[in-house]
């Protein structure tokens, strides 16, 4: 087995840096972030740095990458305080993969790519339309990162849109159901297969699956 050092990896040129880094936690969930200003500006982002924060209240975290060049989605859910996450499926997967380019602020990555914006009565951000697994969030928190200045956003999950039939009896979403991606690296896609659900873990019983 390779090992690599910290100094291995700051001695990597910036791509390869970059490309290692992200691979380092395994697949993670890819899901495009929408938002808007509040002149009506829509902006969309992939990011794969979603995180549950926890159940009660319902928070949901995501990681900003440093602002040293402008970042839309960061401006615009610190300005209207609201965000949506959709989590992507195969046949949305190349348009989603092209909001990634550096667009400037006044193209709306919805008609660069072809994607639909669908707003929900009362909710300022918008979510995809096509998107099968939409979540609405109001801002809590933005929480700086000082040792290498990103930001953690934590938001509260006001709003859910998924199907019914995709709901599961022990209150979970069916990931597989609504073909869900995964991601890792930059640029490295998969798709979810279930491998196995085991019951709640108790000191002296073995596991058992369900």
């Amino acid at each position: 087995m390779q090992t690599f050092t910290d100094q291995d990896i700051a001695a990597m040129d910036k791509l390869t840096r970059v490309q290692f880094a992200t691979s380092l936690p395994g697949a993670k969930p890819i899901s495009l972030i929408g938002t808007t200003d509040l002149a009506g500006q829509c902006n969309l982002a992939p990011f794969s740095s979603v995180l549950h924060l926890g159940s009660s209240p319902c928070l949901l975290g995501m990681v900003s990458r440093p602002d040293l060049v402008e970042r839309h989605t960061l401006a615009n859910l610190t300005e209207v305080r609201a965000w949506t996450i959709n989590h992507l499926h195969p046949a949305i997967l190349d348009a989603a993969h092209q909001c990634s380019a550096r667009y400037p602020k006044d193209v709306s990555e919805f008609a660069a790519t072809g994607l639909s914006a669908h707003f929900h009565p009362g909710f300022l951000a918008p979510f995809v339309a096509e998107s099968r697994f939409r979540i609405g969030l109001e801002l809590e928190d933005i929480i700086p990162i000082p040792a290498n200045g990103t930001r953690l956003i934590v938001g509260r999950v006001v709003l859910v849109q998924v199907a019914e039939e995709n709901m599961l009896d022990h209150g979970g979403i069916d990931l597989t159901g609504v073909d869900c991606l995964a991601s890792t690296a930059l640029d490295t896609y998969f798709q979810l297969r279930p491998l196995a659900r085991l019951a709640h873990a108790m000191p002296g019983q073995d596991p058992q699956r369900i």
